[in-house]
């Protein structure tokens, strides 16, 4: 037997009360891609952390290529051949591809030097792998994918032989998806090494070789892919049987709720971020927005949330103009006639990380009667509502007084989606539903969310996954540029035509 690229022995790791890391065993195997699955909180983040040194293991080993490592930091890490690509892209925004890249590894003082060393490199790796950018292009002039490209570069560059992916494809159009797994096939043909963090099961039964199953922090399960199936895998992640699609019977729309004629708006620099936008959602249906993340979809939701000026166009709420003429506050006007907002990026728009989880559960609704105590709001109240929301809508830990950023990914969703449903919304403007959730979290947001609409209320819905797009909407939206440039029935949805038109080449 060859000697692995990564054995982990015995790694344990507790926060404060929280068994992160419960004695883990893993072996990952030369040229190889091994996924490691399973719910939010499950430790598997915490154990690839431990991998590049942002964390240290309370106790055991890391041994890399048979050799018994002590990674301290991400530098250890880089130092011992390992890189990481994180879900949240970690470059410098008004940077050049080539200054990120060189950020922390520039070469000595004379700069020159080094960069001019660092584009013959890069030239080369971008060449063999197929990795194609504009090295001198600001990073914030690309679009997602090139982006993701950077962060590889940026590992190759460094010698990494083992790459930890953390939720790779959660901002690519599937053919963007495609073209990283064919990076990724060469990458492993060479002899390198690849761990996939995911939730998208049929990834990993796409592109792993191995994948290993973490639940509460241990380890429970590591598979040939080959002899395993996304069913098996989607229990033993949660423990039972988990439906991968949530069934529904076919929509009943109502009335018109919403109507969007030609709208158009601006970003804070003048550049359009919306192009003569129309379209409508009506009672008892689920419209789903598809579109690679940046084309509009933000901008979409914002301004009918009432966060974004109109620049030309108008919104029609139930036949009436929105916002009405001289109501300055529109966001909050938005909340009292029944539009709720699911922000797609929570910790930017719908929490507050360092409030304790129940502000966050009345953030926009603090100034509810039933939450006032005379002329003051109720801490005893609140913390009631934010407990019985943590009962509908199973937040673990049930605890109202934990801050919001101590929760998993998909607690904190769970919040945030609660707050909003509890309202019991006639509009509900939801962005990107189960982004960093797990699969039983994304079962049971998904029924929530099909209830809603089979309660006669309207959803709009944005997702960069076409699969969710699929599995909940009734018609489909596809947005590309700011502009909708095709509609589908649900029903009969093609994901190759989407995804061509995600990328803007078919309509």
């Amino acid at each position: 037997m060859t000697q692995p690229a990564l054995r982990l022995s015995c790694i344990d790791k507790r926060f404060g009360p929280v068994h992160a890391n419960r004695g883990i065993d893993l072996s990952v195997a030369k040229g190889s891609i091994h996924g490691i699955v399973g719910e939010n909180g499950a430790g598997k983040s915490t154990l690839m952390s431990i991998v590049y040194g942002y964390y240290q293991a309370d106790s055991g080993t890391i041994e890399v290529d048979g050799k018994r490592v002590n990674i301290a930091s991400p530098q250890d890490a880089i130092a011992a051949g390992i890189g990481m690509v994180h879900q949240h892209f970690m470059l410098v925004e008004n940077f050049t591809v080539l200054e990120n890249v060189l950020l922390g590894a520039e070469g000595g003082a004379l700069l020159a030097k080094g960069e001019a060393a660092a584009r013959a490199e890069l030239t080369r790796l971008a060449r063999d792998y197929g990795l194609d950018v504009d090295l001198d292009a600001k990073v914030e002039t690309l679009h997602v994918g090139a982006q993701q490209r950077v962060e590889i570069l940026k590992a190759l560059y460094r010698g990494a032989k083992i790459l930890i992916l953390d939720e790779p494809t959660a901002v690519l159009t599937p053919q963007e998806a495609d073209k990283l797994f064919e990076l990724l096939a060469l990458w492993r043909s060479q002899g390198s090494t690849v761990l996939l963090i995911t939730h998208k099961l049929r990834e990993i039964m796409a592109i792993t070789d191995r994948v290993t199953v973490m639940r509460q922090g241990a380890l429970v399960a590591t598979l040939e892919t080959k002899d395993t199936n996304q069913a098996e895998l989607a229990e033993l992640m949660v423990g039972r049987r988990v439906a991968t699609r949530v069934p529904k019977a076919a929509s009943a729309p109502g009335a018109e709720i919403l109507r969007v004629e030609h709208l158009s708006c601006i970003d804070e620099r003048g550049a359009a971020r919306l192009q003569d936008i129309s379209f409508s959602v009506r009672a008892g249906e689920i419209v789903g927005i598809a579109g690679v993340s940046g084309n509009g979809q933000t901008e979409i939701l914002e301004t009918l949330a009432g966060l974004r000026q109109v620049a030309s166009g108008r919104i029609l709420y139930k036949g009436e103009a929105l916002p009405p003429p001289g109501v300055p506050a529109r966001a909050k006007f938005a909340r009292q006639i029944a539009i709720a907002h699911v922000p797609e990026d929570r910790h930017r728009m719908g929490m507050v990380t360092g409030f304790e989880a129940y502000e966050t559960a009345i953030l926009g609704y603090h100034d509810d009667d039933a939450l006032q105590r005379g002329p003051l709001l109720s801490e005893s109240r609140s913390v009631e509502r934010c407990r019985d929301l943590m009962g509908q809508f199973d937040v673990r830990p049930a605890d109202p007084r934990l801050r919001s950023g101590q929760f998993s990914g998909g607690n904190q969703q769970k919040i945030v989606l609660g707050r909003e449903i509890d309202r019991d919304p006639d509009l509900l403007l939801v962005g990107q539903p189960t982004r960093g959730v797990d699969i039983g979290a994304i079962e049971f947001i998904h029924k929530r969310i099909v209830e809603m609409r089979d309660r006669g209320k309207a959803i709009l819905l944005v997702s960069c996954e076409l699969d969710e797009i699929l599995a909940l909407a009734d018609r489909i939206l596809v947005v590309c540029g700011g502009k909708i440039i095709g509609e589908a029935d649900g029903a009969t949805a093609d994901e190759k035509r989407l995804g061509l038109m995600m990328a803007g080449i078919a309509a």
